[in-house]
């Protein structure tokens, strides 16, 4: 990636996929994802990494499990939330999203998940966005 402005109404625009996160930008290791979504993702945790989730638009569920105890975080426009490293989770969104994501470069999107993936999701480590 080379050092330049990225704006993230123009990236937003430029796909129309749901959970195929666009790379909108790099800093240090890390990727600065951005993603549209609707319904629901696949339960999966990254073992090694947090990942912090920024709502511009819509509205995120993130379903958590821990201890077998299952949670829901409720996330409106302008929320954050980090999951934390090993934590089970499930994005969903039934009236759809657009999200930001920072996550170590290199990371799947379906983390530790390896069961079969529905047709409404790429597994990705984000698509570079020029």
């Amino acid at each position: 990636m080379t050092n330049s402005i990225a704006n993230i109404d123009a990236v937003l625009a430029s796909f129309e996929e749901r959970w195929s996160a666009r790379i909108l930008s790099q800093v240090n290791d890390w990727d600065v994802r951005l993603a549209k979504v609707e319904g629901a993702f696949v339960w999966h945790s990254h073992p090694d990494t947090d990942e912090l989730f920024v709502v511009l638009d819509g509205r995120l569920d993130i379903h958590l499990r821990e201890s077998g105890a299952e949670t829901v975080v409720h996330l409106d426009r302008h929320d954050v939330f980090v999951v934390p490293r090993g934590t089970e989770h499930r994005p969903v969104s039934p009236g759809g999203a657009a999200i930001m994501l920072f996550e170590p470069t290199g990371t799947l999107s379906t983390g530790d998940y390896d069961g079969e993936i529905p047709s409404h999701i790429t597994p990705t480590t984000g698509v570079i966005q020029s």
